[in-house]
């Protein structure tokens, strides 16, 4: 007898639907067909034992499984219960009712239990967009599917429950989750502020205009200035998420398996800190199995790059394409998939290998030219694409003690919507969303200059010796300075303070 019934494979993070068609006929022979890697093939041995726990069998008899289409890989322990459910109805040991209405993953246990699995969210879209009426999965991944309006999610602990709901003999409750107000409980529920940070006024400034404009930003300073304590609070000053952006991002975690279990949608930004021994296929994703790295997994967030010269330089140059591109590829002779990678980088240093260069009270240790070969860790046209650099320098012992709180968090946070506000009406017809992304020609049509501001731009080239990037770079950043004043042009001022956070790119810093 054949049956088919219905899983999904998730490449990069989009699912296809896939047939799992079991035919059971005269014979001794199990065949498990259609591309599938080790773990897929080892499910015989999980199912064996979950049937015979839970008082079924798979028959002596001759079965034939091909996972359709057979040109798509098929990989990890997910079809266990769409290929576990199939031999038991085409060899009639239970009757299924509409066992066509439901797309089923999970992985099986011995026992028969149902271990969750990653991708949960990506397939629930896929089986809503194909019609499905519902999707049976673990119940440890029903929040997260439930997102999904419009299908069905039935959240079941064993095998044993998924054939008796399927038999007719029990009701699974349908895991139902009103996203919309989930969402707006949760968009704002972080444990730390602005205020908490003593000082450092000139430096929530530049996160400030960082944040409002989406520009990338660099911090350099002493240990113990609060650079990390800084890059920390960056996400509560951003614009809280879009349903779109949560949704978005909920799918690469949900791929990667990084939804916490009670998580039914991310409803905060992501800050991801890799540590600096990270791997260049760790930070941009790849591997045998393509999975979304450290730049993805920041998608619509912060990339907190810490002690940035002591990443490999490997490392830091595999950056370069998707800060401009805002897009991860990753080829392989068959395939290729494409992770999102629109994200903020903030990164922290040391001005030099004891810390202590430019220090207001501390002495540097280093000898003639290491502090040059230090900063040299970092490449020109890395240090191109990053349009802050900013010196942060120790808080004075009166400032670390004063009990009057700084600004909070949501005050802050209300300027940078408003200059995003004005940036999302600046670009509606256009495929980006803030100052940061602009194009050259996007550039000569919103940062037009008029004639002092071109010859104070003109001096600070020269002096400061900044490249053609560097150029637009701080047109970009007075843009965004603009646009937080409320200002149409773009003033003397804003093109003055813009320059000022080009410090790393002055002819002889460090020297």
């Amino acid at each position: 007898m054949l049956v088919k019934t219905y899983g999904s494979a998730v490449h990069g993070i989009d699912a296809t639907t896939i047939t799992v068609e079991t035919d059971v006929s005269r014979g001794i022979r199990f065949n498990l067909v259609g591309l599938p890697d080790n773990a897929v093939k080892e499910s015989q041995q999980r199912i064996d034992s979950a049937l015979r726990f839970i008082g079924y069998r798979i028959p002596g008899k001759k079965v034939v499984i091909n996972m359709a289409p057979a040109d798509i890989r098929k990989e990890g322990s997910a079809y266990d219960l769409p290929i576990a459910i199939g031999i038991l109805a085409a060899s009639e040991q239970f009757i299924a009712i509409d066992l066509g209405n439901y797309v089923m993953m999970g992985e099986l246990s011995l026992d028969g239990g149902l271990q969750p699995v990653k991708g949960i969210l990506s397939i629930a879209i896929r089986a809503r967009e194909e019609g499905f009426e519902g999707f049976i999965l673990p119940k440890q991944n029903a929040r997260e599917a439930a997102v999904v309006d419009k299908l069905k999610i039935y959240g079941a602990e064993s095998l044993k429950e998924v054939i008796d709901f399927l038999s007719g003999k029990l009701l699974i409750e349908q895991t139902i989750i009103d996203t919309r107000e989930e969402f707006k409980a949760k968009v704002s529920n972080y444990d730390i502020d602005f205020a908490d940070v003593k000082g450092q006024e000139n430096v929530k400034r530049a996160l400030e205009i960082a944040s409002a404009g989406g520009h990338n930003l660099i911090m350099i300073g002493p240990p113990g200035a609060g650079k990390t304590m800084l890059a920390k609070r960056i996400p509560t000053i951003l614009p809280p998420f879009t349903l779109k952006e949560a949704l978005e991002t909920t799918k690469i975690h949900s791929v990667a398996g990084k939804i916490e279990r009670e998580t039914s949608l991310m409803t905060m930004r992501p800050f991801r800190s890799p540590h600096h021994t990270i791997s260049d296929v760790a930070l941009v994703g790849g591997g045998t199995n393509p999975q979304p790295g450290e730049i993805s997994m920041a998608h619509n967030g912060v990339l907190f790059l810490d002690e940035l010269p002591e990443f490999k330089r490997t490392v830091l140059e595999v950056l370069r394409q998707p800060l401009e591109d805002r897009l991860i590829t990753i080829s392989r002779a068959k395939f290729s998939v494409e992770y999102p990678a629109s994200f903020m980088l903030v990164a922290s240093m040391n001005p030099c290998p004891c810390g202590f260069y430019n220090h207001p009270t501390k002495q540097c240790l280093c000898g003639p030219g290491i502090v040059q070969k230090y900063l040299s860790r970092i490449s020109g046209p890395l240090l191109d694409r990053i349009d802050i650099h900013l010196e942060v320098v120790p808080v004075p012992f009166n400032e670390l003690t004063e009990m009057q709180p700084g600004e909070k968090s949501e005050v802050v946070r209300q300027r940078v919507i408003k200059a995003r506000e004005i940036q999302r009406d600046r670009f509606m017809d256009k495929e980006i969303y803030s100052n940061a992304q602009m194009s050259t020609k996007l550039l000569h049509e919103y940062c037009a200059i008029d004639q002092a501001g071109n010859l104070l731009l003109k001096n600070a080239m020269e002096k400061l010796g900044l490249s053609a990037r560097a150029y637009d770079r701080i047109l970009k950043v007075s843009r965004t300075i603009a646009d937080l004043d409320g200002s149409e042009n773009i003033q003397v001022d804003h093109l003055g303070e813009a320059i000022q956070y080009r410090s790393l790119d002055r002819d002889g810093w460090g020297a």
